[in-house]
C-alpha cells in the first residue's frame, strides 16, 4: 500500500513537472520581452507580456489535467475548465483589458472567455485527432 502511495505521487509529480515546465518555458520567452519593453519605456507592453506569460503558464500547467489516464475525458474537461475559471478567468478581469464599468461588462468577458475556450478545446481537440489517425497508418 505504502509503495503504491508513493508511485502515485511520483507519478503526480513528474505531471506537475511536465505541466510546469511546459508552461514556464513560454513564462520565461514573455518575462524576457516584458522586462524589454519596460527598458524601452513602454510600460503598458510590458504589462500585456507579462499578463499573457502568465496566461500561457497557467495553460500550461493545466494541460496535464489531460494525461491523467485514470480520469475520462469529462472529468478531464470539466476539471479544466473549473481550473481556467478560477486561473485565467480573473486575471482577465483584473487586468485591464475589458472596461469593467457594469455587470454587463464582466458577463460579456465570461462570454467571450467561453467562446475562445470552446474554439481552442475543438481545435485542438481535431488536431489531436487527426494525429492519432496520422500515427495508427504510420
Amino acid at each position: 500500500m505504502v509503495k503504491y502511495i508513493k508511485m502515485r505521487k511520483d507519478r503526480q509529480m513528474k505531471l506537475f513537472l511536465k505541466g510546469f515546465i511546459r508552461g514556464a518555458i513560454p513564462f520565461i520567452f514573455m518575462l524576457v520581452m516584458s522586462v524589454w519593453e519596460l527598458i524601452q519605456g513602454s510600460s503598458s507592453d510590458a504589462r500585456t507580456f507579462l499578463l499573457n506569460g502568465l496566461i500561457i503558464m497557467l495553460l500550461g500547467i493545466a494541460s496535464v489535467i489531460y494525461e491523467i489516464n485514470r480520469w475520462n475525458f469529462s472529468k478531464q474537461i470539466i476539471v479544466h475548465y473549473i481550473t481556467m475559471l478560477l486561473t485565467v478567468f480573473p486575471i482577465l478581469l483584473l487586468s485591464g483589458y475589458y472596461p469593467l464599468i457594469s455587470f454587463d461588462d464582466v458577463l460579456n468577458v465570461f462570454l467571450l472567455f467561453n467562446k475562445v475556450g470552446l474554439m481552442l478545446f475543438f481545435a485542438t481537440f481535431i488536431i489531436a485527432k487527426v494525429r492519432r489517425e496520422f500515427r495508427k497508418r504510420n
